[in-house]
């Protein structure tokens, strides 16, 4: 039987020594005994799974509003995709794959229900406020908003899942990182796989649920040559008259074994070219480590093009943003207003963290389907507003 005095040996013996090791974390805002067993990233990757937040997930938008199907991705199944991608790339690294998991498994616990376009509404709205970013409301909600023990506030995580999470980089996230996090130092690689992770798994499973949702055809990929010849590649390489759908499940496997193999040999590349020996030497470089190669970002950014023409842009999906923003908009407003309708849990803490913060703590808690039916005891005069005041 292994114990965690155990696993912190095997960390030390089997890990590069560029790797975060869990005996050497910087501990946590509020002391906890050891655990017998579990190494504390692995104790934090427990307590995001059990968490309010985490469950809430599965009713929040990815691309498609959850009430329009049950096959489309959800911010819960793009997390789990995530985290799946993002433990490959640790263990093949040599890196501390519980802590990679637990920060892929919290990084989107800040996100806003109905997925960008929420977090747009809510840019727009507090544009005087100094804004709002998922990253930041993130670390809000494992450091405050959680409630599961009685003498501390929040999740109580480490130190470098935190700082995983307000460090997340990619290029829909744009987080202010405050000092104690110390913005000058770059952060682990473990946190570096999952801005990568957060990329294969978004890219991929997009072509996948447009394909579904008929926003696109099978066709239309010969805008985007490379993953045309793997779609084609798929077709020949099964070599039956089969449903499409085996077809794109090859091709999208291949295309995501692809960049995992790119960012695996790319990473090793670079962990040469910039010397690095130690965490110090990780921490002290200012250029991303983990990453894909040049060649195959430029590959993807034209895949990003596509879809962001094709599918983000389509009037379709369009309509749907456009809606949720108008949702959240007039939530906000009427709280706003009328902070009387707030929950009595969330105006009791208007006084100490202000009506603005209670209220965007509010919306970005919510699931889709919870706000609209807010939305719709507010605003619709139904028989389910009056029963249900």
């Amino acid at each position: 039987m292994l114990t965690r005095p155990d696993l912190e040996k095997l960390e030390y013996e089997t890990l590069a020594p560029y790797a975060m090791k869990s005996a050497e974390t910087r501990g946590r805002d509020y002391p906890l005994q050891p655990d017998e067993f579990r190494t504390e990233f692995q104790r934090d990757r427990d307590r995001i799974i059990h968490s309010t937040a985490f469950r809430k997930l599965e009713y929040k938008t990815q691309v498609y509003m959850v009430h329009y199907g049950d096959y489309f991705r959800t911010r819960l199944t793009h997390t789990m995709e995530v985290a799946q991608i993002a433990r490959t790339l640790a263990r093949n690294l040599r890196l501390n794959a519980d802590l990679t998991e637990a920060i892929a498994l919290a990084h989107d616990l800040g996100h806003t229900p109905f997925g960008h376009s929420g977090e747009i509404a809510l840019k727009r709205l507090l544009k005087d406020e100094g804004g709002f970013e998922h990253n930041e409301q993130g670390l809000r909600v494992v450091e405050y908003l959680e409630e599961r023990y009685p003498c501390v506030p929040g999740l109580n995580l480490t130190w470098e899942v935190r700082e995983g999470i307000i460090k997340h980089d990619t290029e829909y996230d744009s987080p202010n990182v405050p000092q104690r996090f110390k913005p000058e130092w770059s952060p682990t690689l473990e946190a570096q796989i999952c801005d990568v992770a957060d990329e294969i798994a978004y890219n991929n499973h997009d072509i996948d649920d447009a394909l579904k949702m008929q926003l696109i055809s099978l066709r239309d990929l010969r805008e985007v040559d490379w993953v045309w010849e793997i779609f084609e590649q798929a077709r020949e390489e099964i070599k039956e008259d089969v449903p499409e759908k085996f077809i794109k499940y090859r091709a999208i496997g291949t295309l995501i074994d692809m960049q995992v193999a790119d960012a695996l040999r790319t990473t090793e590349e670079n962990l040469r070219r910039f010397n690095i020996r130690s965490l110090d030497d990780v921490r002290n470089c200012h250029q991303k480590i983990v990453t894909m190669s040049d060649e195959m970002l430029k590959k993807n950014r034209v895949l990003k093009d596509f879809l962001m023409r094709r599918v983000y842009r389509h009037p379709y999906v369009v309509r749907m943003a456009t809606k949720a923003e108008r949702f959240i908009e007039k939530m906000f407003l009427l709280y706003k207003e009328t902070p009387e309708q707030l929950p009595l849990k969330y105006q009791a803490r208007i006084e100490r963290d202000g009506l603005i913060r209670v209220i965007v703590d509010y919306l970005s808690g919510m699931t889709d389907r919870y706000l609209l039916e807010e939305y719709i005891k507010a605003f619709e005069p139904t028989e389910k507003t009056f029963g249900s005041l």
